[in-house]
């Protein structure tokens, strides 16, 4: 009889190892996941960023959920919390925009290969006249990476969205559309202009009414109420009295933009943005509320263009930030702030970073804390070294 015992344990064992991550028991998860801790606090003592909170788990469940150092240290000093809001930056482009795109397209709305020109008459000059919106989202408009802001604003003073969008028109393309993969920021905020023409919603509204609300990521907005602020967690300090923003959007254009950009602006908290991840991860639909369509998912997280999908990182460049212990069909993006997603369909783990480096001087540094955690992470949950 104790033969047989060790017998199906053993069997037992061999089977959870042979199936792999789905069947890690959550206690092995757990113990391997504490070293995340020792990772964030190493970088906050080196000075690499004052405070951060991270998030991770699988499917449907949050298997770690915690909060390190401070959300402010000057001119005062605040301890973060897991409720914390970080200005989530450029994770604005695939939580915000490239999802509202992606519901017009399943509304029917618009189509991927409609002309940019088509809602933008103005913006069909100087070698983009052929720029479609599938290349907006991924990046190969050919439109620059970014304009100067300092330049607008003494101009036309801030904010001045039309003018933003003016300015933008009126570029000429650095490569021909489709031809190239540049990272630009321009080019969401033309998609949320577009969003705006198509639907008469701006793009806060748009996203509130059909991403944040129905998925009850109730901490999750552009231009944060005043209720809010002491929730925030602060970036960089810009003005002369030294107050650091906070609630105040930390992008130069979004700020051009009264806070609602399609490249920046919205805020969130690692428990609203792991609400997000987990209802791309379920093929577009959480609990019950359909977001996506499983095609619309395909589009925003499956390689489309240069290691590009419509909106989310599949193996550009920039997809470094996945670690070495996720398949290759993980999705991935980050925030100038010190923010970042990534999740692997194959094992559906999910990772999501939110760190103040911009805060106060921005000095700080995430990359260490990216690779690490990441690596940390997805290997917890069995995932292999590729």
């Amino acid at each position: 009889m104790k033969f047989k015992r060790k017998t199906v344990v053993l069997i037992a064992t061999l089977a959870i190892v042979g199936l792999g991550v789905y069947f890690l028991p959550d206690i092995i998860i757990a113990v391997r996941l504490r070293a995340v801790d020792t990772v964030v606090n190493e970088e906050i003592a080196k000075g690499s960023f004052p405070g951060a909170v991270v998030c991770i788990g699988r499917a449907n469940k949050i298997h770690y959920l915690k909060a390190f150092g401070s959300e402010v240290i000057e001119p005062f000093k605040e301890a973060a919390e897991t409720n914390t809001l970080f200005d989530i930056a450029s994770l604005t482009k695939p939580v915000a925009t490239a999802t509202a795109v992606m519901i017009l397209l399943d509304n029917g709305k618009v189509s991927l290969d409609d002309k940019v020109a088509a809602y933008l008459p103005a913006f069909g000059c100087n070698g983009k006249e052929d720029a479609r919106i599938k290349h907006l989202l991924a990046h190969t408009s050919g439109l620059p990476a970014y304009t100067n802001a300092d330049t607008l604003k003494k101009q036309f003073e801030s904010p001045c969205p039309d003018k933003v969008i003016e300015k933008i028109c009126s570029l000429k393309a650095v490569s021909p559309p489709g031809e190239g993969c540049r990272y630009s920021c321009l080019g969401y905020i033309t998609l949320a202009k577009i969003v705006e023409i198509i639907s008469g919603k701006t793009i806060d509204v748009f996203a509130n009414e059909n991403i944040f609300e129905p998925l009850g990521m109730d901490d999750t907005t552009y231009n944060p109420t005043d209720t809010l602020k002491e929730r925030i967690a602060a970036t960089e300090i810009i003005d002369v009295d030294e107050n650091p923003l906070r609630g105040t959007v930390h992008d130069p254009l979004a700020r051009l933009m009264a806070g609602v950009s399609g490249n920046a602006g919205v805020f969130s908290t690692g428990r609203d943005l792991s609400v997000f991840c987990r209802m791309l991860l379920a093929g577009g639909t959480h609990q019950g509320k359909t977001i996506l369509s499983p095609r619309a998912v395909a589009f925003l997280t499956q390689t489309q263009s240069y290691g590009r999908a419509y909106g989310f990182d599949v193996s550009s460049g920039y997809s470094w930030i996945k670690g070495d212990f996720t398949s290759d069909e993980t999705f991935c993006h980050s925030g100038y702030t010190g923010t970042s997603i990534v999740c692997d369909p194959e094992t559906k783990v999910f990772l999501i970073i939110l760190a103040n480096r911009a805060h106060p001087h921005d000095k700080g540094t995430v990359r260490p804390v990216r690779m690490k955690v990441a690596d940390v992470a997805f290997e917890a949950f069995g995932g292999r070294r590729h």
